[in-house]
């Protein structure tokens, strides 16, 4: 089997066309850094192209509203049914939807999704929870102004990730890696709130 793969390509370059005005919260960062470091988790994990192309698509239907039938023609429908499994509903109509919410839809949708759905779960909030304990570490508490909720409900939804994750991908290496790092945040927490 190649290394290199066609497919592989047409996925980051959709994510990264689809991610090219935004940031990650509260930095400087290209967006498309999480995405692709959500795909290389899945793949030095071990999971196949179709879930690490997932990884790298995981936010363009929530963030970038390209459309979902667009990544099935492209991707197929294992790749679609992943993305759409991870896919938040932020707006009814005009209107936000509230955090805790959308959240807890969130959570429904990754324990009925597929194990490729909760393997790119994983790896998102891997990435995320290693990103923002280190952030918190170099900046302090006001690393939080750009989020919707604080340290409580953020350590909470991803306790309730974590959670999921081992009992769908029990004994995965990944989720040990997970529950670390959702660790490593509470402990980040509880440094920053000392200081």
């Amino acid at each position: 089997m190649d290394a290199y793969s066609q497919r592989y390509e047409a996925a980051l370059s959709l994510a990264a066309s689809a991610h090219r005005h935004q940031l990650r919260k509260g930095s400087d960062v290209p967006y498309i850094v999480h995405p692709a470091h959500v795909s290389v988790i899945l793949i030095r994990h071990g999971f196949d192209e179709d879930v690490a192309i997932a990884g790298l698509l995981h936010d363009v239907v929530e963030d970038q509203d390209v459309p979902l039938y667009q990544i099935e023609a492209r991707f197929g429908p294992d790749v679609a049914e992943m993305v759409a499994a991870l896919t938040e509903r932020k707006r009814e109509g005009s209107a936000e939807r509230p955090w805790e919410v959308r959240k807890r839809e969130a959570l429904r949708q990754v324990r009925q999704g597929s194990q490729g759905a909760v393997a790119v779960k994983a790896a998102d909030a891997l990435h995320a929870t290693r990103t923002l304990a280190a952030d918190l570490r170099r900046q302090g508490p006001e690393v939080w102004a750009p989020f919707k909720r604080g340290p409580e409900e953020s350590l909470w939804y991803y306790h309730q990730i974590a959670e999921i994750v081992g009992q769908r991908l029990a004994g995965h290496p990944l989720t040990n890696e997970l529950d670390r790092a959702v660790a490593d945040l509470d402990a980040a927490i509880a440094e920053t709130e000392k200081e």
